[in-house]
């Protein structure tokens, strides 16, 4: 018996048919990748965290080069001397502490619940990086990152990326030579956490002066620019009891 194809029925078995092959093929792949995906996904905080204390493979004045995922591992328990959770004043060692979903925690801080908050120490050439994770909102979607602070508060280094900022504009945050301007930057203004606010029209354009708490806003990109700045801000204010015991001046 020959199946007639000119009926509406057959269009809409075929169409239902289709749709049950494709999502079960869809969902096998999915569920295939996601122990591929969830390790790119620790590999990546691995290396951002990294190359806010400078351990990366830049080669020149432009590039932003992170550890290779082959070696970042090796690296980061190199560096990476403890993984602490902050409660106020107090730190506690927590293995994979970097897995934390920040924004998760943030959420549950926001609604007056107890939440993690992570911090990473790690030793290079002799000196001591306290590594702060920052997560924040931007003009379209998230903006985070992390930002590395000796004991005198002063930015060692920085990492910011986006989830969906205008390329050419916002999406300048993670370019070198905007994040390079945070580096000798200190977060204090007197014995105040001001943090570093991102200046449209400030006076020192090629960032010379390290004591302003300033650095030159990116064209075009005021209101990411705005969200790094509360979100540096933001961030200080969650860790200032745990960094007043650090402090040396």
């Amino acid at each position: 018996m020959a199946i007639n194809t000119e009926k509406n029925s057959y269009t809409v078995i075929f169409a239902a048919v289709m749709v049950i092959i494709v999502g079960a093929l869809l969902a096998f792949v999915a569920s295939s990748l996601k122990p591929a995906i969830k390790e790119n996904e620790r590999f990546e905080k691995q290396q951002n965290i990294l190359y806010a204390m400078g351990v990366n493979q830049n080669d020149g004045p432009g590039s932003v080069n992170f550890v290779p995922t082959t070696e970042v591992e090796e690296q980061f328990s190199k560096y990476i001397t403890q993984q602490l959770v902050v409660e106020g004043t107090t730190a506690t060692p927590m293995e994979e502490a970097y897995l934390i979903d920040l924004k998760k925690e943030l959420d549950l801080i926001k609604s007056d619940q107890p939440g993690k908050l992570p911090l990473f120490i790690g030793e290079k050439d002799g000196q001591t990086f306290y590594v702060l994770p920052l997560y924040g909102k931007g003009l379209w979607d998230a903006i985070w990152g992390y930002m590395s602070l000796d004991k005198n508060m002063v930015v060692q280094g920085v990492y910011f990326d986006h989830k969906g900022e205008t390329p050419g504009l916002g999406a300048n945050i993670k370019m070198r030579y905007f994040m390079d301007d945070f580096i000798g930057e200190s977060i204090l203004n007197g014995s105040q956490y001001a943090g570093v606010s991102v200046i449209k029209g400030n006076n020192d354009p090629a960032n010379q002066i390290k004591d302003d708490n300033e650095v030159d806003a990116l064209a075009g990109a005021t209101i990411t620019g705005n969200g790094v700045t509360a979100m540096i801000k933001e961030s200080l204010k969650l860790y200032k009891p745990y960094l007043e015991t650090i402090r040396t001046n």
